[in-house]
């Protein structure tokens, strides 16, 4: 009887494995964990998982910085599950899809199955169209290679989004464009971080980019514009009324990669507007008020975000990462509220070292970084930070990791 049933539980198992009728399944996944150790308190989520940037001073009474407290701690809920699907041909177009998953959970229920990745794509041969969630445009094809989870985060953009892709790839060249709405990662805005914004908005993000590939370089460039309307109404002595407001900035980035046999080197700058949603700083505020219903005029903050990657070696593979990240301020005065995420900071600077072992379906690596932020106070003339003193945290994360 126990055979029976183990015979039972295995057989489909298998034959998803040797893929169904027209369709062919390929599994895949990594089983990690992660320890890690910060010298003070930092802005991050998942319990420090996904790290960002130390929190400024807070001192008590007696003058003691409350945030400098050493923290750690380990984890496996960035353990991951996926599967690449080939289907039956549509017509002349060749059929894929995609879904994985993780354990990341939402908000603060950790280790619970979230989507990663969920889309299919019909693909023509030149034209290819991509319809659901997957990596956002701007966090590319061309990303830093680190231990940490965040993957080079506040520097390089961050964010997987629902989406409609379409590509052009002729000769050296590919050509994207997509539209992008937002679900697991959000913008910030009066009602904290929310979808509400662009789903009020009916516009959808908007990006498109270049890339040119010859040999081992890849070389690109790419636009987004986010159109979004913070608030539908405004409350004034207890009367509500409808307003019609919106915000609406432009980003670029550019990027190039090498990757020869043993060495890979890459590096991204982005200049962001408005680009919370991508796990970068950026926001924006209040530049005039309606007096008879408080509709507000908005404008978004300006970031300049630069990194640069080296990496070595296959079974041994040292590296190094530094980004570096500045407040441009507002094109206009800011007279009223700000939204956004670390406003109150001039500038960030990011280093790290790390050494990873990668024999066949394993890795092992500890990595070692410092990063500063120099906070201060937002002057409302320009949106720029000034009276500015520094915070540095020291972060050592170690990873463990089973890939099959």
């Amino acid at each position: 009887m126990r055979r029976l049933i183990i015979i039972l539980l295995l057989t489909p198992l298998t034959l998803l494995a040797k893929g169904v009728g027209d369709f062919d399944l390929h599994f895949y996944g990594i089983i990690r964990s992660d320890l890690f150790y910060n010298s003070r308190d930092n802005v991050e989520t998942v319990d420090g998982l996904f790290y960002m940037y130390p929190k400024d001073h807070n001192y008590d009474p007696l003058g003691n910085d409350l945030n400098d407290t050493p923290q750690g701690s380990f984890h496996s809920i960035y353990t991951r599950l996926g599967v690449d699907i080939n289907g039956p041909r549509l017509g002349s177009a060749a059929t894929s899809a995609k879904v994985e998953i993780d354990f990341r959970g939402s908000g603060s229920n950790y280790a619970m199955p979230r989507i990663r990745q969920a889309y299919f794509n019909l693909d023509w041969g030149r034209w290819a169209l991509l319809v659901g969630q997957t990596w956002h445009p701007l966090f590319g094809e061309v990303s830093p290679s680190v231990l940490n989870l965040s993957t080079g985060a506040p520097f390089q953009p961050f964010n997987r989004s629902p989406q409609v892709r379409g590509r052009f790839t002729r000769n050296r060249w590919q050509l994207t464009a997509s539209a992008i709405w937002q679900s697991q990662f959000n913008s910030i805005g009066p009602a904290g971080k929310s979808s509400r914004y662009i789903k009020y908005s009916n516009i959808p993000e908007l990006y498109i980019g270049a890339d040119y590939r010859h040999g081992p370089w890849t070389a690109g460039i790419g636009g987004e514009m986010l159109s979004l309307k913070p608030r539908t109404e405004a409350t004034i002595d207890d009367v509500t009324y409808k307003v019609n407001e919106r915000v609406t900035s432009l980003s670029a980035e550019a990027h190039i990669k090498y990757r020869g046999p043993l060495w890979m080197a890459s590096a991204k700058t982005t200049l962001a507007n408005n680009l919370t949603h991508t796990s970068m700083l950026g926001g924006f505020g209040v530049i005039e008020t309606d007096p008879t219903n408080h509709q507000c005029r908005y404008t978004p903050f300006h970031h300049s975000m630069t990194w640069v990657n080296l990496v070595y070696g296959k079974r041994w593979q040292p590296g190094i990462f530094a980004g570096y990240l500045k407040n441009l301020g507002t094109s206009h005065p800011i007279t009223g509220q700000t939204y956004g995420e670390g406003l109150d900071i001039d500038q960030l600077l990011g280093v790290s070292a790390q050494i990873s072992y990668n024999p066949d379906h394993w890795r092992f690596g500890v990595e070692v970084s410092t990063s500063t932020a120099w906070y201060g106070t937002l002057r409302p003339s320009d949106g720029r930070v000034v009276d500015t003193h520094s915070v540095t945290n020291l972060r050592v994360a170690a990873t463990a990791q089973f890939i099959f």
